[in-house]
Parts: C-alpha cells; structure tokens; sequence
C-alpha cells in the first residue's frame, strides 16, 4: 500500500533566547531574513529579564546563517506533522476589539448584546483576532466607520479573511480579499459564508496586487495590508498605485521599531501617516492619500 502524504504541510521552528530589551531587533532580523518566516512571535514573561523570539518556517532555515545575521545563537527544528495554527487556536477565549467580537464554535452562547459578531474558526490560516496586531486592525476598522464609509475594499494578505468580513460587516460593500496561500482563501471563503457575508466578499489566490480581479476593481478608497514588513516595503509602490485619491491605507504586522522604515517607502508616492495604534512590540499604522 503506497504511504500517504502528510495531511499538513510541514513547518520548521527557529528559536532563539536572549535579553528581552534585544528581541525586538531580533524578531525583525528573522522577519526579512531568508527564506520569509510564516509568522514570528516574542514570547516573554514579565518578572524575568531574557525573551524568546520564536520564528515559523515553511523550509528548513539555515540556523547557521541566521546565527551570523542575528548575532545570537539560533536553533532550528522541525515540528511534527500536525495542525499547528489549528492547535493554537482551539479553545481560545473570544476577542473584544473595537465594536467586533470574534469567537468560535465553543464560544457559541456567550455573545454579548450590541456588538458585530464573527465567528473564526481555526483552520490553515493565521488570523483569529488574537494576535496584536489583528486586534489592531479591527480597532482601526472601528474607529474609521465613525467617520466615514468606504465602497470598495480590498483586504491584502487577508489569511482567515477576518478583517474582509469586517469591513463588509461595517459598511455592506463589496470587498476583495487576496492571500498568497489557496488554502487561506478556502478558509476565507468558509468563513465568509458562516458570517453571512459570502455575496460580499470575492476571495481570490494572488500573490501582491497584478490579478486581473484587484486591477479591475482599482482604485480601492480602503486597502488593509495585515502582512510582515518586508513585503509591505516591497509592495509599497504597487500599494500606493492603488490607492484613490483621499483614500486610507491600513498597514500592520510590523514592530514599533519597523514604523519609521515602512512610512519611508510611502511618502514618496503621496501618502501621508495620520496615526499610529500600538500593543506591546506591534503596530498599526493609519495612512491616507492626499
């Protein structure tokens, strides 16, 4: 009988331990270092002086290169064949951001009154609400729909496609929401269909913003981009290009200590920082076109 593949992909780990005051500039170095880590997390305790900068990988790193670009020493790790993000975020408690509250299935029954509810179910892709900078972006989201509307929205880097069915939530307007990873965009698409919001949003596989769905729809008044800073850096142009005039870009994923170098790559083409959102290491960064 021939062996059946594993069911998940595989994912390697990278750790390494070192002074809580150096993790963040270590976290970004593994953040732009080959091959692109899938997330990167800090994980540290508050009474104790060290933190663990913990990086995802789906190919083997090089522990020995990141050793010398870190200038720490990195261990590297395979993990066994099992859904890690499915893991993580089952029996997570619900998420209070903004006016959203994001759950799921265990937490069915416990929604309080007067709030936009979403349920997320863990699957293959990142993007519960629990992480920082999600939580960020749905603030954000909140906070502009006391000010204005937005009619076209594209949701770049969308994983789940949380802050996809926000905004359809928010303003009841088509949305595009574009991942990299098919997978992300079955789930997506699942979770669009839970949430009531499937005639809404229109899930597409893209890698940055030349398929013909976001081209046809460009330019967008709101883009959200919830994606690592390097490909923010690099897809800033292209970003900008689709931006209307007067409209707000979204930005987060990014370290405080990004902040400055990823504002750097927009002004050049007409954008203009308005605010800043932070939660321990992580950011969100409002801009907008002027």
């Amino acid at each position: 009988m021939p062996n059946n593949p594993p069911q998940n992909p595989p994912l390697w780990k990278a750790t390494v331990t070192l002074a809580k005051q150096l993790a963040a500039d270590v976290g970004a170095v593994l953040e732009l270092s080959p091959p692109a880590p899938q997330a990167v997390l800090i994980v540290d305790e508050l009474f104790q002086e060290t933190a663990t900068v913990e990086a995802l990988y789906d190919q083997a790193p090089d522990a020995a290169l990141l050793s010398r670009l870190t200038g720490h020493s990195v261990t590297v790790a395979s993990l066994p064949d099992q859904d890690w993000i499915k893991l993580s975020q089952e029996g997570l408690a619900p998420v209070r951001a903004g006016r959203f509250f994001v759950y799921g299935a265990h937490d069915q029954g416990r929604v309080p009154s007067g709030v936009i509810a979403m349920r997320i179910e863990a699957g293959l892709a990142f993007g519960t609400g629990h992480h920082e900078t999600t939580a960020l972006c749905l603030g954000v989201l909140s906070a502009l729909a006391r000010r204005r509307s937005f009619a076209n929205v594209l949701d770049l880097g969308s994983g789940t496609g949380l802050l996809a069915i926000a905004a359809a939530k928010l303003w009841r307007k088509a949305v595009i929401a574009s991942d990299i990873d098919p997978v992300a965009v079955a789930v997506t698409k699942d979770n669009a269909r839970a949430n009531g919001a499937a005639s809404l949003i229109r899930a597409i596989t893209a890698d940055g913003l030349t398929h013909p769905a976001i081209r046809g729809r460009a330019p967008f008044d709101l883009i959200v981009a919830n994606i690592l800073a390097s490909p923010l850096t690099q897809l800033a142009p292209a970003i900008a290009h689709a931006l209307a005039g007067g409209g707000t870009l979204v930005l987060s994923g990014l370290l405080r200590n990004q902040e400055n170098l990823v504002v750097s790559f927009y002004t050049p083409h007409g954008l203009k920082l308005r605010e800043r959102r932070r939660d321990g290491p992580w950011s969100a960064l409002v801009l907008e076109r002027f």
